[in-house]
């Protein structure tokens, strides 16, 4: 069997206290982190905005050509080619 210290050691690392976190502590964590963000500009948010949905509208394209094509050739194989 293994003697590694990971398959002993408890859940969470075992070198802390397992209690929990209070709510406020978990609030100024969370805060905090937040405050280490960085928000796109208004201008950064319009370019990922556009790009996004310009690419949403090619996939939609793409599947409805793909959806027709293969919705014809299914209609095709089954009716024996006659429209």
């Amino acid at each position: 069997m293994s003697e590694s210290s990971a398959v002993r050691e408890p859940r969470g690392g075992g070198n802390k206290d397992n209690e929990r976190t209070s709510p406020a502590t978990f609030y100024r964590q969370v805060v905090a982190e937040l405050r280490k963000v960085v928000w796109p500009t208004q201008e950064q948010l319009i370019t990922y905005f556009i790009v996004v949905m310009v690419f949403v509208v090619a996939m939609m394209a793409l599947v409805s050509a793909l959806d027709l094509a293969f919705g014809r050739m299914v209609f095709a194989l089954f009716t024996g080619g006659s429209n």
